[in-house]
């Protein structure tokens, strides 16, 4: 057949030529295995997301007041959790580094898998450059350092947690889990000493414009709450990232499903209290822009400093290291998958002798910093990477739909509550959050997409002639080609 030819040694399939390397080739980029547990992973996956706790989330207020962005969240919430267990499925099914990539490549073809992993690489290379520009935010608000540009905080973030990870994945993921607690500890702290001091009048102190649908619930109307989607993704982006770490993990099987749901069921716990805690404590108005609204809060609560609004700035710093610190992991993860599979410059996926993808942590930490360094905008941030993220949903549910219809018996250790009903409900959500970037910064969604289209001209025009054959993610797909041959 056409499509299966062979062509100075590259076998041609589904539009791209691949050619099969050495065993030296996939011994120079392998991965530590047995590294992580289910504990660690829904530890991962909370650290991930815990950051959106302390900073991100209130710009909603802004766009939408309290109640666009309440019910901002609880659609986004109901998004998270259906995707997260259809992800969780297709985890413990295709257990890969390339995770969403790996899905809808199987799913979707190489272009599809391309894609979706180049949507996911936009989401975590840029959150951890907001999640830096959040933390120089804090730095500042405490005086430290004398600083009045964090651009040193961000230089320093990035060369330190780099480093641990460029020391090993098993000490990095520990120590991810203990920065973690300590950032839990702050939120529970925040809570309850902010709950005495809750008002209901004060979540709805933004007063109505004239748009379409204006009201004390949604001050700025229907596009408000539209537009209020992008930073209720916030309390829970990444939490999709856990299936990164399959080839790390002891028994991906039984661990991924247990760490990805465990992590989604802490994190909408943590959601429901800040959303409603931090503006009824302190007012929407008073914390709507602001880069650490969780102090913020506390003094506007208590008229001014107080030793829970050092304590909230002090340890609170630990959550927004925590997503730093793991979001670093993510990328390095995808990016090393999609460069082991030749779809990006090879060199970017050589590991070292600790098995840590140490060109794949490196490159984007140097991006990240020139972006955080430049713009010092961490909403704009944001909605590049949630711009990025949402492309990214819209295609794994896809894959998760169609590999139900198309491989009905594709061996499923775990599978989805509700079927294609659960994961439908999750892309519809999806590609309203894709509308709403559009919506919120015209410029960030512009920009996304400019890189989006970019990767996709690479991939058209170079990488798809460049193809390894036998990547675990391409092996996978490989697989299903050739039974439905034999079919």
């Amino acid at each position: 057949m056409e499509g299966r030819a062979v062509r100075d040694g590259k076998r041609h399939l589904a539009g791209a030529d691949y050619e099969r390397v050495d065993a030296a080739y996939l011994h120079r980029r392998q991965l530590r295995r047995g590294a992580a547990g289910w504990v660690l992973l829904a530890g991962l996956g909370v650290s991930y997301v815990i950051s959106g706790d302390f900073a991100g989330w209130n710009f909603g207020l802004a766009h939408g007041g309290w109640g666009g962005l309440l019910l901002a969240t609880l659609l986004m919430g109901t998004m998270y959790t259906c995707m997260v267990f259809g992800l969780a499925e297709l985890a413990a099914a295709m257990p890969v580094a390339g995770a969403g990539y790996g899905f809808a490549r199987r799913a979707l073809g190489p272009l599809g898998g391309f894609a979706t992993g180049t949507a996911i690489l936009i989401e975590y290379a840029i959150a951890p450059a907001a999640i830096a520009v959040f933390i120089g935010g804090y730095v500042e608000a405490l005086g430290l350092f004398g600083l009045t540009n964090a651009w040193p905080i961000y230089l320093a973030c990035y060369a330190i947690f780099v480093g641990v990870h460029l020391y090993g994945v098993g000490e990095a993921l520990r120590l991810m889990f203990v920065i973690t607690a300590v950032a839990v500890v702050a939120l529970v702290a925040f809570v309850a000493g902010m709950i005495f001091h809750f008002d209901t009048g004060k979540l709805f102190d933004i007063a109505p414009t004239d748009a379409f649908g204006a009201s004390a619930f949604l001050p700025f109307g229907i596009a408000g709450a539209l537009a209020a989607l992008v930073y209720g993704i916030w309390f829970f982006l990444a939490v999709e990232g856990v299936p990164l770490a399959a080839e790390e993990a002891r028994d991906p099987s039984e661990d991924m499903p247990k760490g990805i749901i465990g992590a989604m069921l802490v994190l909408l716990v943590f959601a429901a209290f800040i959303l409603v805690v931090a503006p009824g404590g302190a007012g929407s108005s008073a914390i709507a822009e602001s880069d650490n609204p969780l102090p913020h809060a506390v003094r506007a609560a208590f008229g001014g400093n107080t030793a829970l609004s050092e304590f909230i700035n002090y340890v609170g710093l630990a959550g927004l290291v925590a997503s730093f610190f793991s979001l670093i992991y993510a990328y390095s993860r995808q990016l090393f998958a999609l460069s082991r599979a030749g779809y990006l410059p090879r060199w970017l996926s050589l590991t070292g002798r600790r098995k840590t993808p140490f060109t794949a942590l490196l490159v984007p930490a140097t991006i990240g910093f020139v972006l955080a360094a430049v713009t010092r905008d961490g909403a704009m941030l944001v909605d590049i990477a949630v711009f990025g993220a949402t492309v990214s949903y819209v295609l794994m549910m896809t894959s998760h739909i169609v590999l139900r219809v198309r491989e009905p018996d594709l061996p499923r250790p775990y599978r989805t509550p509700g079927g294609v009903v659960t994961t439908g409900i999750a892309l519809v959500l999806a590609i309203m959050a894709v509308v709403a970037t559009f919506l919120v910064d015209m410029k960030a969604a512009a920009i996304t997409a400019l890189i989006f289209l970019a990767a996709i001209a690479f991939f058209w025009f170079y990488s798809r002639h460049r193809l390894v054959a036998n990547a675990p993610e391409e092996e996978f797909a490989a697989v299903a080609e050739a039974e439905s041959e034999l079919a």
